[in-house]
C-alpha cells in the first residue's frame, strides 16, 4: 500500500527543522506534517492521548513517526514506553509488524539530533566551511551515535574552536544550515540510517 502522508511527532523545534528539509529527501513526493513539543517530558506526557487521538481517524495510508533523542535514558526503555503508547493506543508499530501493515514508526536519535550532523560532516563544512575536515577521522567522532560528553555539547565545542557560535550553539539555526546539505546516503550515524531504511521501505 502506498504511503500519502506523514505525521511526525518530535520532541522541539530543531528537529523540527531539520526534518522539514529532510523529509523531503527521505520520502520524495510523500506530505508530511511534522508537530514539535517543548521537549521530551513534554512529548511523552502526551503521546498516550495523541495516538488514541490517531487511532480514531488516520487512513491506511498516513504513517506516524516518532522520533526522540535517547539523551541519557536506557535505549530499550525508552523505546519500550513508545511502543506501548502505541500499543494502548491499538496501532501496530514497525517493531511489531515490520515493515507493513504498521502504522507508528518509533525511532531513537542517539544520543541525540547532533549525532546526525557528524554523521554527515560533508553537509556541516558546506554550511560552516572553517569546521575541521578531519573531523570524521579523529577516533573521538568516527561512531557519530557514541560520542561522549554530550553530543551537542561536543558539536557546539568543534564549531567554536572554527568562530562560529562563540556565544553558545543556536540549534534551530545549525539545524536549517546543516539539514539543507544533508545527503541520506551518506550518512554514518545509524540511528540516522535506521530512520532512513525505515521510511524507504515504506516508499516501495
Amino acid at each position: 500500500m502506498t504511503v500519502e502522508h506523514i505525521e511526525a511527532l518530535v520532541e522541539e523545534p530543531s528537529m523540527e527543522v531539520a526534518l522539514r528539509l529532510l523529509m523531503p529527501k527521505l520520502l520524495p513526493g510523500v506530505s508530511f506534517q511534522i508537530h514539535p513539543y517543548q521537549g521530551k517530558p513534554d512529548l511523552l506526557r502526551k503521546l498516550p492521548h495523541r495516538l488514541v487521538g490517531y487511532a480514531k481517524w488516520i487512513p491506511k495510508t498516513y504513517r506516524v513517526v516518532v522520533v526522540v533523542d535517547r539523551d541519557d535514558d536506557d535505549c530499550e526503555e525508552l523505546k519500550l514506553r513508545l511502543e506501548e503508547a502505541s500499543e494502548k493506543a491499538a496501532l501496530l508499530t514497525w517493531s511489531m509488524v515490520k515493515p507493513k501493515p504498521c502504522t507508528v514508526l518509533n525511532r531513537l536519535a542517539i544520543e541525540e539530533l547532533e549525532a546526525w550532523y557528524f554523521g554527515d560532516w560533508r553537509a556541516v563544512r558546506r554550511a560552516y566551511p572553517r569546521a575541521p575536515a578531519n573531523i570524521p577521522a579523529g577516533a573521538k567522532y568516527r561512531a557519530p551515535d557514541a560520542i561522549k560528553g554530550g553530543t551537542w555539547e561536543t558539536f557546539e565545542r568543534v564549531l567554536q574552536s572554527a568562530g562560529y557560535f562563540v556565544g553558545g550553539l543556536r540549534k534551530i539555526e545549525a539545524a536549517r544550515a546543516i539539514a539543507e546539505h544533508m545527503q541520506p546516503a551518506r550518512s554514518t550515524s545509524p540511528s540516522f540510517c535506521a530512520l532512513r531504511d525505515a521510511l524507504a521501505e515504506w516508499a516501495i
